[in-house]
Order: C-alpha cells, then sequence, then structure tokens
C-alpha cells in the first residue's frame, strides 16, 4: 500500500490539519523552510532498484534519506552536514549498507533541488501517546503532499487516516515520487541515460542511413560522459566514454561500404586515436578499482605491504588523467568530433554512390554478423594447446566485433533468440578476456615493481608482495587458458551454430555474397 498523497489543489496545508484535527487529536510538532536534493548516480543505479535518495537541509538539522519509490516508505536515514561523493564514504551503518554495494565505483551526484515548507504532524491517542506521524510537504511548483509515517503496533490508524484523507479530504493516493515531477519540470525523466545500447532500427531502413543513426547513437554517449571524463568524476564515465569510442571504430570496421572510403578513413583514423589517448587512464583506473581484490589475494601477514603500490598507481593515474583532459580540450578533439556531428547530420544522396549503402540494413546486418560468426569458428578452431596467447587475443578481438554488431542490430531479429545467443557470446568472451587481463596485469605489475625500484624507496617486503600477487595472476592466467577450450566447444556446438544460420542466413544467396 503506498503511503503517499496527493493535495487537490483547492486544499491548503492549513485547512487539512484543522479538518483532521476535528476527527482526531493532533500535534503539529514543527513547520520549517527546507530544501530537498535528490541524489543518484548517473546510470540511476539508485532509481533502477526502487529507491530515491534525498538530502534533506533545515535550520534544526539535515538528513540523508532513502525511500520505496512504490510507497514512499523510508529504507534507511542517517544525520549527515553533506552527501559524500562515494557510498564508500558514509559512516558503516545500514544506509552505506544499502548505497555502497549499488552504486560500486559510481558517485552519487544531485539529480534534482527543490524548496519547500515540511510539517511535522503527529496523530495521539488517549494517552497522549504518538500512533501515527504525517509529513506533509507544501510546494510552490505542483501540489502538496502527505506522507504517512506508521508507528510500530499501531496499523489501524494508518487505515483511518488513509480514509480520511481520500474519501473526506478528496486526496489521491499516488506511487509517483517527488523525484518524478521535479524531473518533469526540467523536461527529463529517470533512467535517461544507460550505458546499454537500445537502438531500434527498421529492417527496411537504407544500410547507410542506420549507419549514420547508430553512429549518432554512439556520439549522444560520447558526448554525455565528455564533461564526467575531463572532471575525473568518477571512472565509469571514462569507462562508457570509451565503449562508445570502440563501438564507433567498430562500426567504421565491420559495417562496410556505407559512406565514402574516404570519409570512413578519416574518421577511422581520429577514434583509434580517441582509443589510444584515453587508454593508459583507463588501464590505471582498473588497477586501482582491483586494489582491494589484489589484497584480499594475498596471506593476510603481506596485505598491508601492498600499499605502496596504490599510492604509486594513484600518482601515475592522476598524471595520465591531466594528460587525458588537456587532450579532450583540444582543438584536434573537438574540432573533429564537431565535424563529425555535422557530418551525420547532413542529408545522403537519394541515390548512393556505395554499394552497400543500397542494402536494406537487415541484408547488411546478417551478411556481417554471419561473416563474423564464421571468422570467430575459424579462428577459435585454429587455436590448439601450443597456439600463443596472441591467437587468443585476436579471437578476443573477432567476438568483440561480433558481439557490437549484434548489439548494433538486436532490434532486426526476435528479442529472446538474439538475446540468447549474445548471452552464449559473453560467456566466451569472459574466458578470452579473463586471460588477456591477468596477462597484461601479470606483466604490467612487474613493469611497475622496476619503475617503483628505480624512483622510490618503498620497503623490501612490498616488492615481495608484488611477487606473490604476480604468481596469483599467473595462476589465474593458466586457468583462465585451460578454460578457453570446453567454453569454445560450447560456443561451438551444433544447436549454437543452427541458431545463428537460422538468424542470420535468410537465403543461400546472403551467404556466398561476402
Amino acid at each position: 500500500m503506498s503511503l503517499q498523497f496527493e493535495f487537490p489543489l483547492n486544499l491548503t496545508v492549513e485547512k487539512l490539519i484543522a479538518e483532521l484535527s476535528d476527527q482526531v487529536e493532533t500535534q503539529l510538532v514543527s513547520s520549517q523552510s527546507s530544501c530537498k536534493t535528490y541524489y543518484d548516480s548517473f546510470d540511476w543505479r539508485l532509481y533502477s532498484n526502487d529507491i530515491t535518495c534525498e538530502f534533506n537541509k533545515a535550520k534544526s538539522g539535515s538528513s540523508l534519506i532513502l525511500r520505496s519509490t512504490k510507497t514512499g516508505a523510508v529504507i534507511a536515514d542517517a544525520e549527515l552536514n553533506k552527501v559524500p561523493l562515494f557510498g564508500k564514504e558514509l559512516e558503516p551503518e545500514t544506509i552505506r549498507d544499502i548505497l555502497e554495494p549499488l552504486l560500486e565505483m559510481r558517485a552519487l551526484l544531485p539529480v534534482c533541488k527543490l524548496d519547500y515548507q515540511i510539517y511535522h504532524l503527529n496523530i495521539l491517542n488517549k494517552d497522549q501517546k504518538t500512533i501515527l506521524r504525517l509529513l506533509i510537504e507544501e510546494y510552490k511548483q505542483f501540489n502538496n503532499r502527505v506522507l504517512l509515517q506508521p508507528v510500530k503496533g499501531y496499523d489501524k490508524i494508518v487505515e483511518h487516516i488513509a480514509e480520511i484523507l481520500t474519501a473526506t479530504l478528496g486526496l489521491k493516493v499516488t506511487e509517483e515520487s517527488v523525484l518524478l515531477k521535479a524531473l518533469q519540470l526540467q523536461g527529463r525523466k529517470p533512467k535517461d541515460y544507460s550505458s546499454k545500447l537500445n537502438i531500434n532500427l527498421d529492417p527496411g531502413m537504407r544500410a547507410d542511413i542506420a549507419g549514420k543513426y547508430i553512429y549518432s547513437h554512439l556520439l549522444k554517449a560520447i558526448k554525455v560522459n565528455e564533461q564526467g571524463t575531463i572532471a575525473a568524476t568518477d571512472s565509469e564515465f571514462l569507462h562508457d566514454f570509451r565503449v562508445a569510442v570502440r563501438r564507433t571504430r567498430t562500426g567504421l570496421s565491420q559495417i562496410k561500404g556505407i559512406l565514402p572510403a574516404d570519409i570512413n578513413a578519416y574518421y577511422a583514423d581520429f577514434f583509434s586515436w580517441l582509443g589510444q589517448i584515453t587508454g593508459p587512464t583507463r588501464d590505471l583506473d582498473v588497477y586501482l578499482l582491483n586494489f582491494e581484490r589484489y589484497k584480499s589475494s594475498l596471506p593476510d601477514s603481506i596485505r598491508e605491504d601492498l600499499n605502496p603500490l596504490y599510492d604509486f598507481l594513484l600518482l601515475k593515474q592522476q598524471k595520465a588523467q591531466k594528460e587525458l583532459a588537456k587532450k579532450l580540450k583540444s582543438d584536434k578533439y573537438l574540432s573533429t568530433l564537431s565535424e563529425w556531428e555535422q557530418y551525420l547530420k547532413e542529408p545522403l544522396y537519394k541515390v548512393p554512390l556505395e554499394q552497400n549503402a543500397r542494402l536494406t540494413i537487415k541484408e547488411l546486418a546478417d551478411r556481417r554478423i554471419w561473416k563474423i560468426f564464421t571468422r570467430v569458428l575459424q579462428e577459435g578452431d585454429a587455436i590448439t594447446a601450443l597456439s600463443s596467447a596472441e591467437a587468443l587475443h585476436d579471437l578476443r578481438k573477432s567476438c568483440k566485433k561480433l558481439r557490437y554488431l549484434m548489439e548494433f542490430f538486436q532490434s532486426l531479429y526476435p528479442e529472446q533468440q538474439i538475446k540468447h545467443l549474445i548471452k552464449n557470446l559473453k560467456e566466451l568472451q569472459e574466458v578470452l578476456g579473463n586471460f588477456q587481463d591477468y596477462a597484461v596485469q601479470e606483466n604490467n605489475l612487474k613493469l611497475f615493481s622496476e619503475e617503483m625500484m628505480r624512483l622510490t624507496s618503498s620497503p623490501a617486503n612490498t616488492f615481495l608482495a608484488i611477487g606473490v600477487l604476480i604468481q596469483n595472476l599467473d595462476t589465474h592466467r593458466c586457468a583462465a587458458r585451460k578454460d578457453f577450450a570446453s567454453r569454445f566447444d560450447d560456443f561451438k556446438q551444433k544447436e549454437n551454430r543452427a541458431a545463428f544460420k537460422l538468424l542470420f542466413v535468410p537465403s543461400k544467396s546472403h551467404v556466398t555474397q561476402h
């Protein structure tokens, strides 16, 4: 049952309190001006888990409150002077236990702010005990609200007051949070950003028009993550920025023959440069994000010896971040991205010059996905126990291209079937990714260790701890290498091959026209 009620337009707060006081004994505890600021991560992690996070500031104090979006009920609250940037910075108590695992590495950012008048009203019984608390919120921008806050052991009074509010005073039960109302005033809505691809294409759309539509969608993702990347608000801005860049690069290399060759090559070079300049900072972000996991993989007796490595990596990351911010403010970046945006807005020829541009996007999607799928099978089949790490790395890159293509075009295929195939591909990608990540981390930690020996006076025990960590990573790398064969066998099984063929090979002619 929702505990939130919305006032009718003709009802004032004073009138509501007076009417209630005629029927039950009330006590006005306080009335004060307050400011409510809603917080969430950039990608709406709290709202996606049916939680709103509000910071209420008044003369009497300030508090952070987590509520259910469905009922308005308080899930947890804490008195705070200011809101920390990350969940892990909160004092260890219920509110932190909820926020930290949901937010992970994402920052808690202000979403919108509201000034309002808040009234604390208690309902009393004959013994002058409080049996129900009411919060009345008076807004200038939209209808006022009442929130019921039940007192344990007095459930019946909740129903009685709800009946008076609705039947007598004309209030309406609402499940729509104040946050939704406030966002509407800004022309926004919750979950208006997600890193997941959600591109709706018409199967009959001309391939070059669809290509531009895809690139425009990815450009938007690059631009919305740009300022958070420059400011280093949290590590996920750069992560999502890089994913959008990598997807654009895959499009330019794999959705072939829809743009003029010179245009395609020019922007392929630019996005390749973007991938290169963002790589070092992201790599260091990953080491810092993984650091607690690194420590927990070591014996208790040497865990703290690893701490100087964190300080060393943090300094490197800060330096790399400054360099990256400078490049993302450069003329090369700003002007080329602006040119790309203008190019994507330009109208296309009625009769396209490029051969593949004349195909429907469904025809081109079928061809490209099937071709990359067969390449993945060929590369995977060629890998033996004696194959080099490079062979697995190449297969990983092919899998990533296949995944991005399937995600670009998933709206063209039956939802459950394409999602099932993407899931199977993800499982293969996971073992290839683990193998590559462990190998790279192992190698880089050796380089970091050598650099620390030259540049710092870290204790010998730190280098011993790094050595143990490298051994652990090597063990994980070997395990991932062993897992590859069985995971690839699962992926290439007859049922999976048949499902790919059914979805992406509508006729024999499509298979032969690569």
